[in-house]
């Protein structure tokens, strides 16, 4: 197998900083995070890959490839461009859209939850449990598969859950659970 064939094999395995989804587990995500994943991929594929390709014609036709900046960088964009084309297929292949409005009224923790919660110092803290292709630490939204939401899930309002972080064992106690439309 050449190099540049084992690089095309590694680069469909991960796009750049996109996180791997683990073996066995789904890609559960929102309604929005899916609408946007799929405009994404619309957008390459009927607009950006496009232009790119006419660029590169273009850059082509111009004669010596090997000094010709637009055809290189083109060529470049094009790879860059179709790699993430094709962790966007995958992923929404595997996508398993999850409604968190579909749910009924509950205190229970599951995918989707806005989930109050007091730490070991009376520091409180919200987040909202999201799939992977979600995350947004600003937005305090934390991927389903991160240690603190593992360790929410299934729990109830009143509940105090704990789970290993970089500080140690921590200890959470939840204050509020509530579903909410999870907007991009």
């Amino acid at each position: 197998m050449s190099s540049s064939s084992r690089q095309e094999l590694h680069d469909d395995a991960t796009d750049g900083d996109a996180p791997v989804l683990p073996h066995g587990l789904k890609n559960y995500i929102s309604p929005a995070g899916h609408a946007r994943l799929r405009a994404e991929l619309r957008h390459l594929l009927d607009e950006e890959r496009p232009e790119v390709v006419r660029t590169v014609a273009w850059a082509a036709s111009n004669g010596d490839r090997s000094e010709n900046g637009d055809y290189i960088y083109g060529k470049r964009r094009l790879r860059e461009i179709d790699r993430r084309i094709r962790f966007l297929t995958k992923r929404l292949d595997q996508a398993a859209v999850v409604d968190p409005l579909a749910r009924e009224a509950t205190d229970q923790v599951f995918f989707g939850a806005t989930v109050t919660y007091v730490d070991a110092e009376g520091e409180e803290r919200t987040i909202t449990i999201v799939g992977m292709d979600e995350v947004d630490p600003r937005r305090n939204r934390v991927s389903w598969i991160a240690p603190v939401s593992r360790a929410l899930l299934k729990a109830r309002s009143g509940d105090v859950v704990s789970f290993q972080s970089p500080r140690g064992l921590e200890e959470l106690e939840i204050v509020d659970v509530r579903y909410e439309v999870i907007t991009e």
